[in-house]
């Protein structure tokens, strides 16, 4: 009975962790359609980050600091590390590579992280195993970026800002991992937010914010603005990482596979882009490569 019950809530972790997935795999079109109608991706990012910190304020207990000076440093490290450098690194990556380098890059994210892990505790080191059904799913998520269109073109600062990126969000990863046991999981995000929104604002002195209120008050705009802050970045950050402490790092993280995944079919739902066979493949191809990770030997049982 309790094997089954084990077994169920692992399951639901992993629905979990790919609803999540799914949820951030949207967040590309909704950002679109704010930089659409008059919004900078440091304005989204700002505004996105300003409004979970608000609201995760009012749910959490009043505490201001850690317990020690270092964990205090690790947090802001969070903030930075899964806030400001990861959004920026990435968008501007945006701004100068093509989509395809930069997701191609940037979903490096998984294979990076199990390799950090891999080096600081031989608990998440991957099996032979998953080990293979990570590079199924990576070679899957080529194929669903590519999309058919085998076109990479070399732009060496968008590249190397992706990989920042990549690096960015593993490392996030790691220090979460360090961090979940000693604090509670809202108590951290808070200090994601607080600290993502801090180290944003030397950017911000020298670009400014969009602060027209005719362009916040369309409804477009701040509809998307509340899925983006409430939900993709205050549900999603706070549920992630519960997943990541219940199913482990690499686990979770190898669900970002899916993240192209969405996008192209949300693409493909709203702005009619076609989903080619090799979409298909390729989406086929992480399924298999993720149950191989997921798979767990009875024998070890």
């Amino acid at each position: 009975m309790n094997i089954t019950i084990s077994k169920n809530k692992i399951l639901l972790f992993n629905l979990l962790a790919f609803v999540i997935v799914c949820i951030w795999g949207t967040t590309f079109v909704s950002s679109k359609v704010l930089i659409n109608n008059g919004l900078r991706p440091i304005d989204v990012f700002f505004y996105r980050f300003l409004m979970a910190y608000i609201c995760i304020w009012a749910i959490t207990p009043r505490k201001l600091f850690c317990d020690t000076p270092k964990d205090e440093l690790l947090t802001a490290a969070l903030g930075i590390t899964g806030g400001s450098a990861y959004f920026l690194a990435e968008n501007t990556a945006l701004q100068i590579s093509t989509v395809t380098n930069v997701s191609l890059i940037v979903c490096t994210t998984p294979i990076l992280t199990a390799m950090l892990l891999g080096i600081t505790n031989r608990d998440e080191r991957m099996n032979r195993r998953q080990a293979v059904g990570s590079v199924v799913a990576f070679v899957g998520m080529v194929l669903v970026v590519l999309n058919g269109k085998f076109a990479l073109k070399l732009s060496p600062i968008g590249d190397l800002l992706a990989f920042a990126a990549a690096w960015s969000w593993a490392f996030y990863s790691l220090i979460t991992k360090r961090l979940t046991t000693k604090y509670s999981n809202l108590f951290i995000i808070r200090k994601v937010f607080f600290y993502g929104l801090l180290t944003l604002l030397p950017v911000l002195a020298f670009s400014g914010l969009q602060t027209d209120i005719a362009i916040i008050r369309q409804p477009v705009v701040w509809l998307n603005l509340l899925f983006l802050g409430l939900i993709a970045s205050l549900a999603c950050y706070v549920l992630w990482n519960i997943v990541m402490k219940r199913i482990g790092v690499v686990k979770a993280s190898n669900y970002l596979y899916f993240n192209p995944v969405v996008a192209i079919v949300m693409a493909a739902i709203v702005i009619s882009e076609r989903i080619t066979p090799f979409a298909m493949l390729g989406t086929a191809m992480i399924l298999i490569g993720m149950y191989q990770v997921e798979k767990v030997k009875k024998s070890r049982g």
